[in-house]
């Protein structure tokens, strides 16, 4: 959605809440004190009653605005920008665009919304022919007594890089190519193999193929998926049996780096749950911003 069609569709707080409400019910609402599923709106209230024990729903309870004091248009300004934008925006822009006094709470609420994306795309398995590998970012040191100009003032922060793509070949030339379809991209804290496997086990269907290097942190890969196939890591592998995933390390450090310069590693996760929810949906045109009001929502 663009910002003049924004301005369009919802001029006003209430425009905002309309929406928000009807999405609200596609989804259905289920009362926290008794479960039921049957409630009836209260206009004067802007709240659900539910019908078995009259327990009453706000708007925002049980989403990711719930204990947010931000208006809805202000909620909404900022998932249109955020999702118009292909290479993000800054919470220092974003505060300017919103007209917000206070740059902290603008940060808090794209790190919330980055923080549905996330749990949105936590919601899918990887299947079929997955291409595994690790990209390190370079983040800002969080110890502020070894913090020093160049790069003592850095640290390469470990990230798990999977790529759904789908293996193809032209039938008159021969030619082999890939499709890549969806990305996922995890933090690691270490580079031991137990934690290689629970984001194996997480992230990607047993029954998948998937291509990896050499590593010798993934060796209980083949026993957590169908077929592990290992090529030795070069330049060739790069670009072809690992294409996409190094694609993606390359576009989300220019991303990230072009955007936001230098960030903390403890909010890398963040940052790449936003990067790889838009290029996941890079197809989706418009239609972008209403699948994340419904992933704010949230189930």
């Amino acid at each position: 959605m663009t910002i003049i069609e924004f301005s369009h569709y919802f001029p006003t707080d209430k425009e905002c809440k309309t929406h928000f409400k009807i999405q609200r019910e596609k989804r259905g609402i289920i009362c926290k004190k008794c479960n039921c599923k049957k409630h009836y709106w209260l206009e004067s209230k802007l709240q659900w009653q539910c019908s078995s024990c009259r327990f009453r729903t706000t708007l925002r309870s049980g989403t990711f605005m719930e204990h947010t004091k931000l208006s809805f248009y202000k909620w909404y300004l900022c998932m249109a920008f955020m999702s118009s934008t292909k290479k993000g925006i800054s919470a220092l822009e974003m505060q300017r665009q919103l007209g917000h006094k206070r740059y902290n709470t603008v940060w808090c609420l794209m790190h919330k919304i980055r923080m549905a994306m996330g749990d949105r795309d936590s919601m899918y398995e990887l299947k079929g022919s997955i291409e595994f590998d690790e990209g390190y970012f370079e983040c800002a040191t969080l110890e502020k007594t070894i913090l020093k100009r160049g790069r003592g003032s850095q640290k390469q922060i470990n990230t798990v890089v999977m790529a759904e793509s789908t293996p193809l070949e032209d039938i008159k030339t021969g030619k082999k190519s890939s499709h890549c379809r969806f990305f996922k991209m995890k933090v690691m804290e270490s580079h031991l193999k137990e934690e290689i496997n629970t984001v194996v086990q997480t992230n990607i269907n047993e029954k998948s193929i998937v291509f990896s290097d050499k590593s010798t942190s993934y060796v209980d890969i083949s026993s957590l998926v169908d077929t592990h196939i290992i090529s030795v890591s070069t330049k060739e592998t790069t670009k072809t049996t690992l294409k996409w995933v190094h694609i993606a390390i390359a576009n989300a450090k220019r991303n990230l780096l072009g955007v936001f310069h230098m960030l903390k590693g403890k909010y890398l996760q963040s940052y790449l749950n936003e990067f790889c929810y838009k290029i996941n949906r890079r197809y989706f045109a418009n239609r972008l911003f209403d699948r994340l009001v419904i992933a704010v929502i949230g189930n």
